[in-house]
């Protein structure tokens, strides 16, 4: 299964709990963190099948516009081992060196 990560960057705090929850709703990912990035500005991060991910950011997208703006939404496919070495987001050092 290849694992995918997807983040949901929403200018309120409320537009990005209403985009992480529809994401975890609308297909089998893991909410694994989330990021105050500063201004109001919030991000969202799941994990799980490529597939799901792309389906769980729509869903997102479109529940987190409702509350509020967002701003930008990304999937990477398969994230090389040396970003979850520097930036773990949800994963412990141990599962990056798989």
């Amino acid at each position: 299964m290849s694992e995918a990560l997807g983040m949901i960057e929403c200018r309120s705090f409320p537009a990005m709990v209403e985009a992480a929850d529809a994401m975890v709703k609308a297909a089998k990912v893991e909410f694994v963190s989330y990021e105050k990035t500063g201004g109001g500005y919030t991000t969202a991060v799941v994990r799980g099948d490529v597939a799901a991910v792309r389906a769980a950011c729509d869903a997102g997208r479109v529940a987190g516009a409702r509350v509020g703006d967002v701003v930008a939404v990304h999937v990477i496919a398969r994230p090389h081992n040396g970003v979850d070495v520097t930036i773990p987001l949800g994963r412990g050092p141990d599962s990056a060196k798989k």
